[in-house]
């Protein structure tokens, strides 16, 4: 499979200097609103899990939950979100994680994911890595197995990648 699929960029919106000056927004939107190249986007992130068994499929909070959740129909799996804190309304289990000043946490539901259980953990982009290596130790805490790590954007000078240890990762266009 290819590691970037050029006709995905046409469909993703810069925006300079959001949210801060010197940073430039990759918006989904745009592809979100044609079904053909959302499903396009969907169906090539399947194809790159297609030799691995996959139990549940993990969407990281917000955006990751719009491929996740598709992404989970078609490969016949489970769906799980992975929230900020507090959003959850039931027992959690709770990872910290480093932001660029300060830092955050992600919750996932204790009985979310069984012991053994293979995952694949889906979001929209990869940059530095923080909050997809956060979701990987959350998933191992409750015992599942990460297969693999699938992104539509990553934004490969800020690293993301090598947060993210041995773990398959897969993303359909690069920046």
């Amino acid at each position: 499979m290819a590691s970037d699929v050029p006709w995905l960029r046409a469909h993703i919106r810069d925006i300079p200097d959001y949210p801060q000056p010197g940073v430039v927004f990759r918006d989904i939107t745009p592809l979100l609103g044609r079904p053909e190249v959302f499903g396009r986007a969907v169906d090539d992130l399947v194809a790159r899990f297609h030799d691995v068994p996959v139990d549940r499929v993990v969407g990281i909070e917000s955006r990751g939950f719009i491929l996740a959740s598709p992404i989970a129909y078609r490969l016949r799996a489970g769906f799980v979100p992975v929230r900020k804190a507090g959003k959850l309304p039931w027992a959690v289990a709770r990872e910290e994680y480093a932001l660029e000043y300060g830092t955050d946490k992600l919750e996932i539901h204790r009985d979310a994911i069984h012991p053994d259980e293979k995952i694949l953990i889906v979001d929209d982009v990869l940059a530095t890595g923080g909050t997809a290596s956060a979701t990987s130790r959350l998933v191992e805490t409750l015992g599942g197995v990460v297969v693999g790590l699938g992104f539509m954007i990553e934004l490969e000078a800020l690293g993301g990648r090598s947060k993210l240890g041995e773990h398959r990762v897969e993303s359909l266009a690069r920046y």
